[in-house]
C-alpha cells in the first residue's frame, strides 16, 4: 500500500468526520450562541476530548503499533500479536473504570481549575457544566478500549475503520442540535440542549467501541478478556506511553495550559477558541492524522529490518506532502479567516461580531498549522526506533515557550495572543525535532526537497495575493442569505485553488519522479 494511497483513505474518511465537524459546530453556534451555556459546554467537552487525544491517541497509539508490529510474524504469523493485544486490553480496563470513576467523583474540582469569570460568577452554570461534563466523560474510556482496536487495525494497513470512526460522535451531536435548532430558542433550551450532548457524546464513544471491535474481529483479532497481569510487554508499553504522553501529546497539553488562561478571560472565550479550533482542525486535522497513521506502522518496519535509506525515504515523502498541502491552506486561513467565521457561524445566537472575534484567532492558530503537522509527522522517527525521551525535551522545551508567550501575548491581545503563542511554541517544537533527527543521521532534507519545498512556499504566496485581493470583494455577500454565503465561500476557495495549482505546475512544484515515489509500496 502506497504513502498516497494510504493517507487518501485516511484523509478521505476523516474529511467526513470534519465536515460532519463543521456542520455539528455550525449548529452549536446558532442553538447555544457564545458566553454563557456555550462556554459551559466547551468546558466540559474538552476535559474527556483532551485526554482522549492525549493518552488514548497520542501516547497509547505512538507506543502500542512499534511494540505489536514487532511481535508481528513476517510470514504471515499472529499468534504473539494476539496474545501482546488481549494483555493489554485485560490491564487497560481495570485502569479506565477506576480512572474515570474518580474523575466523576473530583469533577466540580477538575471543572473548577478551568471554570472562566462567568462560570464562576453564577453557581448555577457551573453546576450545570459539572453536570454536562460527567454526562461526557464516560467517552473517554470507551473511546480508550477502541484505540486498541484501531491500533490494531492500522497495525494491520487496515485504515478504513479507524478513519471512519469518529463520524458517529459528530452524527450523534448533530442528531441532538437539530432537534434544538427547530426549537424556540429560551435559556432552558440551552441547558437541555447541553445535557442532551453530554449524553450523544458517551453514546458515540460506546458505538465507535462496537464499530471497531467489530471490524477487528473480522480479521482475526476477537479480544479475550483475561486475568490482568503486569507481563513483560505490558511493561515495556506503560514505561513508552509515560514519555509519550509529551511527545506525541504537546499539542494536547497545550490546550491544558490554555484553559488555565482561558479562565482569565472575558466570557465567550472559550467559544471563540473553540469556534477557531475548527476551521483549523479541518486541515490540520486530516492531513496529520492521515500521515502520522499511515508512516508509523512502515516506518517501523523499515526500521526492525534494518533499512534506513527506506525509513528516510519515507520519512522524506511524508514532510514534503505536509507542506504540500498545509502551507497554502495555512495562507489561505489565514488571509480568509473573517469571511469563513462570518459565512459559517454568523447567525441566531451567534452575533457578527462573535464571527469576526473567531475570525481573528482562526488566523494567530493556522499560524502553526504546517507546524503541527510536522511534528505529527517527525515524532513517529522517534518512536519507530523506541526512542521515547528525545520528544520529552523538545515537547518540554516548547510548553515552556508556550507559557511565557502567554504571560506576554494573552494580557496584550486575549484569546488571540494564546491561539498565536501555540502557534510558535509549535514551530520551536518541529524545528528541534528535526535538528535532532538531522544530527543523528536519520533524516536530512535533500537539496532535492528543498527546491520543492521552496517552490511550494512561492506557489502559496502567488496565491496568497491573489486572496488578499479577492476577498474584500466578497465582504456584502459573507453573512448574507444562505445562497449567498455559499456562493462567496465557493467563490473564493475556487479562485485560491485555481491560482495554487496553476502556480504549482508552473513551478514544477510536483514532478512525475515525485509521484512515482510517493505511490511506491513500502517492503
Amino acid at each position: 500500500m502506497s504513502l498516497v494511497r494510504n493517507v487518501g483513505t485516511i484523509g478521505g474518511l476523516t474529511l467526513v468526520s470534519r465536515i460532519f465537524g463543521f456542520a455539528r459546530d455550525m449548529l452549536l453556534a446558532r442553538v447555544l450562541g457564545a458566553g454563557g451555556v456555550a462556554d459551559a459546554w466547551q468546558l466540559a467537552f474538552q476535559l474527556p476530548n483532551i485526554f482522549r487525544r492525549l493518552f488514548a491517541e497520542g501516547a497509547f497509539a505512538s507506543a502500542f503499533v512499534p511494540l505489536f508490529n514487532r511481535r508481528m510474524g513476517t510470514d504471515g504469523e499472529l499468534t504473539e500479536a494476539r496474545r501482546f493485544a488481549d494483555e493489554v486490553m485485560a490491564v487497560l480496563i481495570p485502569i479506565l473504570i477506576v480512572f474515570s470513576a474518580l474523575a466523576l467523583i473530583a469533577m466540580p474540582w477538575i471543572a473548577g481549575l478551568f471554570a472562566n469569570e462567568g462560570m464562576e460568577g453564577d453557581p448555577e452554570l457551573f453546576d450545570l457544566a459539572v453536570r454536562m461534563a460527567r454526562l461526557a466523560f464516560p467517552y473517554l474510556a470507551f473511546m480508550s478500549l477502541a484505540t486498541v482496536f484501531a491500533a490494531v487495525l492500522n497495525s494491520l494497513s487496515r485504515f478504513a475503520a479507524a478513519a471512519a470512526a469518529p463520524i458517529l460522535l459528530n452524527v450523534c451531536m448533530v442528531a441532538v442540535l437539530v432537534w434544538g435548532f427547530v426549537q424556540p430558542d429560551s435559556t432552558d433550551l440551552r441547558q437541555n440542549v447541553g445535557m442532551l450532548l453530554g449524553v450523544a457524546v458517551t453514546v458515540s464513544g460506546l458505538l465507535q467501541l462496537i464499530w471497531l471491535g467489530w471490524f477487528a474481529a473480522r480479521h482475526g483479532f476477537r479480544i479475550r478478556l483475561a486475568r490482568p497481569r503486569m507481563t513483560g510487554g505490558v511493561k515495556e508499553l506503560f514505561i513508552l506511553i509515560g514519555p509519550a504522553v509529551l511527545g506525541a501529546g504537546v499539542y494536547q497539553i497545550s490546550r491544558f495550559i490554555d484553559l488555565f488562561f482561558l479562565a482569565t478571560l472575558p466570557d465567550g472565550s472559550y467559544t471563540f477558541l473553540a469556534m477557531a479550533d475548527r476551521l483549523n482542525q479541518m486541515p490540520m486535522g486530516i492531513i496529520a492524522i492521515a500521515l502520522g497513521t499511515a508512516i508509523l506502522p512502515s516506518l517501523s518496519r523499515f526500521v526492525a529490518q534494518d533499512k534506513p535509506d527506506e525509513a528516510a525515504r519515507l520519512q522524506g515523502n511524508a514532510v514534503e506532502l505536509a507542506l504540500l498541502l498545509t502551507l497554502p491552506a495555512a495562507v489561505a486561513l489565514y488571509i480568509c479567516g473573517s469571511a469563513f467565521t462570518r459565512a459559517f457561524y454568523a447567525g441566531g445566537a451567534f452575533t457578527l461580531d462573535n464571527a469576526l472575534a473567531t475570525g481573528a484567532v482562526v488566523s494567530a492558530l493556522v499560524v502553526g498549522l504546517p507546524a503541527y503537522v510536522l511534528v505529527k509527522v517527525l515524532i513517529p522517527s522517534f518512536f519507530a526506533r523506541k526512542d521515547t525521551r528525545t520528544p520529552v525535551y523538545t515537547a518540554g522545551a516548547s510548553l515552556l515557550v508556550n507559557v511565557v508567550l502567554n504571560f506576554l501575548l494573552v494580557p496584550r491581545l486575549g484569546v488571540q495572543g494564546l491561539a498565536l503563542a501555540g502557534s510558535l511554541a509549535a514551530w520551536c517544537n518541529a524545528g528541534a525535532l528535526y535538528a535532532i533527527l538531522a544530527a543523528k543521521g536519520h533524516y536530512r532534507i535533500t537539496a532535492l526537497s528543498l527546491g520543492r519545498i521552496g517552490r511550494t512556499l512561492l506557489a502559496t504566496a502567488v496565491m496568497g495575493a491573489a486572496l488578499w485581493f479577492a476577498m474584500p470583494l466578497g465582504d456584502p455577500y459573507y453573512a448574507a442569505g444562505a445562497l449567498e454565503r455559499v456562493g462567496a465561500v465557493a467563490a473564493l476557495v475556487a479562485a485560491g485553488g485555481v491560482v495554487y495549482l496553476l502556480a504549482a505546475i508552473v513551478l514544477g512544484v510536483v514532478d512525475k519522479q515525485t509521484i512515482a515515489q510517493l505511490k511506491r509500496r513500502p517492503a
